[in-house]
């Protein structure tokens, strides 16, 4: 119903579990650094639809938005697409209006069989491998890898993050069928750039990106060491960037991150023990397709928990999450609102406590 807007413009792909959606827009800001018109489609959004789809860090105007339904809106009604789907073909779309010098372009789920992976891009990047989604993608790391491997291309490099043995093979098995130039943050000598992203998860995305604009570069694209620094120091000025490690206040301490599965939070819990506070109050809620126990026992018994869930289809409900919780040993309350469960956490906490808010996106995406 749309042609191939995919082949209208040049594109970075970026996938997996976790990282990807920092990964992008790091390479995004210090391509826009460069001088480059840079598209950059991610999901989900926070708080605008729009979000998901940019240009040099400006949101697609609204009146594109219902332009683009208007014109769609009976072609599509015959196959029945996806809201991804139909995303996609939207910002491709208006990539292709903009006129844009190259897009960085998110996966959603996963990537064989991602609405994405019509693309042909310049360059491939899987940020690293973790246990999510596992009703789709399967339930061990071998067989996520091989549908994040999905975007390996012919001919086009492929630049992998931090990854472990079971992964490793995978995407060199698949890089060598696809005859692509494998290239493993582990196996280079990749220097550290300061970011205005300072999540303690982000220095593996910080090497990660780096590499991929290094082998972009040799591909011929002009990048300079003084665009990626410039990049990496204004990924939240340049593309609107939210929710990574975000601290919402000082005194107490109130972190609000997207962290939602058990990978993403052994990270932030690690770096929640570095820090120094009294006690810790957990503002937490999850969607249900997530594996919420996995997550539950990891979190620290002595911390204070704000049960909820955000206003959305998927969220599990507030007294479920606490009862799982509570059979773990955590304590705390339910409240009917996510907004509730952070006005509660702020009236409990003393200013040299901390506040974490997190458990799914969309919980962020009402308290910033």
């Amino acid at each position: 119903i749309a042609g191939n807007p995919e082949n209208g413009f040049k594109s970075i792909h970026v996938a997996g579990t976790n990282g990807k959606g920092s990964v992008s827009h790091l390479l995004a800001s210090a391509l826009q650094e460069q001088g480059y018109k840079v598209g950059l489609y991610t999901s989900p959004h926070l708080k605008d639809f729009r979000e998901r789809i940019r240009v040099n860090g400006e949101m697609i105007p609204e009146s594109m938005v219902i332009q683009f339904v208007e014109h769609y809106e009976k072609k599509w009604q015959a196959i029945a697409p996806s809201f991804f789907e139909i995303t996609v073909l939207m910002a491709f779309e208006y990539f292709n209006f903009a006129e844009i010098d190259i897009a960085v372009v998110e996966t959603g789920m996963g990537g064989r069989l991602d609405s994405t992976n019509v693309l042909t891009p310049e360059l491939s990047v899987i940020t690293n491998i973790g246990l999510d989604h596992v009703q789709f993608l399967g339930d061990t790391i071998p067989k996520i890898a091989l549908e994040k491997a999905g975007i390996i291309k012919s001919n086009v490099p492929i630049v992998i993050g931090p990854t472990s043995e079971e992964a490793y093979e995978v995407f060199r098995a698949k890089a060598k069928s696809q005859q692509s130039n494998i290239h493993f943050v582990q196996e280079n000598d990749v220097p550290k750039f300061p970011s205005d992203l300072i999540g303690p998860y982000q220095d593996e995305n910080l090497r990660t990106a780096l590499l991929a604009l290094k082998v972009f570069q040799s591909k011929g694209w002009k990048i300079e060491e003084d665009a990626v620094r410039k990049g990496f120091l204004n990924v939240k000025k340049n593309t609107g960037l939210r929710g990574r490690w975000d601290v919402l206040s000082e005194k107490p301490l109130c972190i609000a991150d997207c962290a939602h599965n058990a990978a993403g939070f052994e990270i932030v819990l690690n770096a929640l023990r570095k820090l120094n506070y009294h006690n810790l109050h957990f503002v937490i809620g999850m969607v249900g397709d997530k594996d919420v126990d996995a997550v539950l026992a990891m979190l620290p018994k002595e911390a204070t928990y704000y049960f909820c869930a955000a206003d959305i289809p998927r969220a599990l409900p507030e007294e479920v999450l606490a009862e799982k919780a509570q059979a773990l040993g955590l304590r705390g309350e339910t409240f009917t609102a996510v907004k509730k469960a952070f006005e509660a956490a702020h009236l409990y906490a003393k200013p040299e406590d901390c506040i974490y808010v997190g458990g799914s996106v969309f919980v962020i995406a009402e308290v910033i």
